[in-house]
């Protein structure tokens, strides 16, 4: 095995024109880095054409011209930061002049950092780190991982004919610069998938993001699951003909357990010799009655004698008939929840005990209000757990980063870390053409189906020769307007269009 497939096999570089010699590898320092550097070299054959002026190179027209040295990042080797010094040949091309250099797969034209290094820090994006420890990982500048982002985030596109049937509503806070500083975030409540990330949480602004979804996108949606925020009612009333709101659970227990509580704090500000009890054992009070310890006794504190945790509740709500009132509501409804059965849960409400603190009254009309919301959220099984989780992941990003200033680099790195936004253009080097990539698509859509095939042949042939035509039509207005500025360039395009293909 020569030196060179085994330096190109360990830095997994894809161009067969690279040699290298036995003393390729020396350690120098770069940018004050001791840094491996791989000597190599690029060299082709004197192509049959220049790709300036289009003449063909039948008599050595086009000779070899020097080199030209590049500097190109490397993914790091053995944590060592890791460059190659390339010397890339020149071409001389006698017709018109000018000199032009070989071009290489390593890395994108005009750029000096490899794909495999783009390809790397974008995969580094994709952890939970931060944008300043992934530049210094891989020995490039914070804003060379903010272009790479900015890029990326070109690649995702919203599907405007397509809506799942299920979707989870939900904010969360969001960079300074949006309004409110609140952004709003929906997702598949069955796959967990995020969907888009809005800006504005604002009614006004929603509508106008949904309707933007054909008739049809919208029409599919079945269900909605989301919090007490009530614009997003009117928004799923509005954009969604079809779909049935369901109260997420949780909320509605945390309003009620937040009702209860207030009830506490009131009389507890009031009964001075229970204050130190009350507020030490306030936990127990929201706790489900059948999840209280009655069976075994100990010793608590402001209490002299062996108590159970019942015994420690049933003692605080008999202090107060309006906290009792209030605390056999709260723990009927917990039942009836726990139980999935809204009869019983609607029947509280309705008929509630007239010794209720205003807080939980206040709680129950609220669930009254939207009472097919919580009927659904006992009669469905979807609930907004999944996007909570999205939310307590979008506070670890913004936490490893500080905060973000662009709402568009946060957007980009969440829908990187949630496995949202693939990224495909560093995946994939070589594009694919247009006429491969419709070809694709059609035998995906056809399962090979060669009449389709046929037909996307043809359309791409038209296509192609549209395009054509309009700029040849364009370059001979901007020529017939200009004829000095432009004369330049008509001999140019006669040898392009007749030269080789």
């Amino acid at each position: 095995m020569s030196i060179t497939h085994s330096i190109v096999s360990a830095l997994n570089l894809k161009d067969p024109h690279l040699h290298f010699s036995e003393d390729c590898v020396s350690s120098q320092s770069i940018r004050g880095v001791d840094s491996l550097v791989f000597s190599g070299s690029l060299s082709y054959d004197p192509p049959s054409s220049c790709p300036l002026c289009g003449s063909s190179n039948p008599g050595s027209a086009i000779i070899k011209h020097g080199t030209k040295s590049s500097l190109l990042t490397l993914p790091s080797v053995s944590r060592r930061p890791a460059y190659l010094r390339l010397k890339k040949q020149r071409f001389l091309c006698k017709h018109c002049g000018h000199t032009f250099t070989v071009s290489t797969s390593i890395v994108p034209p005009h750029c000096f950092i490899s794909n495999n290094t783009r390809l790397s820090i974008v995969l580094d994006a994709k952890m939970k780190t931060s944008e300043k420890d992934i530049a210094f990982r891989h020995s490039v500048s914070h804003a060379t991982v903010n272009s790479l982002l900015q890029q990326l985030y070109q690649d995702f596109k919203v599907q405007r004919n397509f809506l799942p049937p299920h979707l989870c509503f939900d904010e969360f806070r969001s960079v300074k610069g949006v309004d409110a500083s609140m952004s709003f975030l929906f997702l598949n409540a069955e796959s967990g998938q995020i969907l888009n990330i809005l800006p504005d949480r604002r009614m006004p602004a929603l509508i106008r993001y949904f309707m933007s979804y054909s008739r049809k996108a919208r029409e599919a949606v079945k269900t909605v699951c989301m919090d007490m925020y009530s614009p997003y009612f009117s928004v799923v009333h509005h954009c969604f003909p079809h779909a049935k709101i369901i109260l997420d659970r949780f909320h509605i227990v945390q309003l009620l357990s937040r009702a209860l509580n207030k009830t506490r704090v009131n009389f507890m500000n009031q009964s001075k010799p229970h204050y130190n009890k009350l507020k030490r054992y306030w936990k127990l009070l929201l706790k489900f009655e059948d999840d209280l310890n009655d069976q075994d006794f100990k010793k608590w504190v402001c209490f002299p004698s062996l108590m159970r945790e019942i015994d420690i509740v049933h003692f605080l709500v008999e202090l107060d008939p309006e906290l009792k009132a209030t605390y056999e509501l709260y723990q009927s409804l917990l039942t009836a929840l726990n139980r999935k059965d809204p009869d019983a849960f609607l029947q509280a409400c309705l008929n509630p005990d007239p010794l209720i603190s205003k807080p939980m009254n206040t709680a129950i009309q609220s669930l009254v209000e939207r009472k097919e919301a919580v009927i659904n959220a006992l009669t469905y099984s979807f609930s907004n757990g999944m996007i909570e989780g999205t939310n307590n992941l979008i506070k670890v990003i913004k936490r490893l980063a500080f905060g973000y200033r662009s709402f568009i680099q946060f957007k980009t790195r969440i829908l990187l870390i949630s496995n949202t936004l693939v990224p495909c253009r560093f995946l994939n080097h070589e594009r694919l053409s247009f006429r491969r990539r419709v070809q694709r698509s059609s035998y995906c859509r056809t399962n090979g189906n060669k009449s389709s095939l046929v037909g996307s042949y043809r359309y791409l042939f038209l296509l192609n020769r549209c395009r054509v035509i309009y700029l040849s039509a364009w370059i001979i207005i901007r020529i017939k307007s200009c004829p000095q500025e432009y004369a330049w360039f008509v001999p140019r395009f006669m040898a392009c269009c007749h030269g080789p293909r």
